[in-house]
């Protein structure tokens, strides 16, 4: 089982999180009532809907992570899976997530907004 399988299959149980396609067209995606939260693109690079006011706010220890990339004005990471530790990481940052969301209001009657995610604008090279 691959570290993002293994993270899938760990936040698929909670309660607050539903699995679906991603909006991106790339991969599955878990959302909330109010948003995508958690993009799955391959066995490693997952994309997280964290926000833009969060990213601010987590921004200097974000920067310091070996396994997160940010992208200039994006609401989202892209958290990059090569150990148990990044793992972890994700789960926090998921929890972190979900509590970012809580205050916005989901419009009536619409799915879960997705926004842009990361997919194609990061480049995670790969160590040997």
């Amino acid at each position: 089982m691959t570290l993002a399988q293994r993270a899938m299959k760990q936040l698929e149980v909670w309660p607050d999180l539903s699995s679906g396609p991603a909006s991106c067209g790339a991969g599955r995606a878990l959302r909330s009532v109010h948003s995508e939260i958690v993009h799955f693109h391959s066995d490693h690079d997952v994309d997280l809907h964290l926000t833009v006011s969060a990213i601010r706010r987590f921004h200097d220890d974000l920067r310091e992570s070996t396994a997160i990339r940010l992208v200039p004005g994006s609401g989202w990471v892209t958290v990059h899976l090569d150990c148990d530790t990044d793992v972890d990481l994700l789960m926090s940052l998921v929890s972190a997530a979900l509590k970012a969301h809580q205050n916005v209001p989901s419009p009536a009657g619409k799915r879960p907004a997705g926004g842009e995610c990361n997919f194609g604008r990061v480049t995670v090279l790969h160590r040997r």
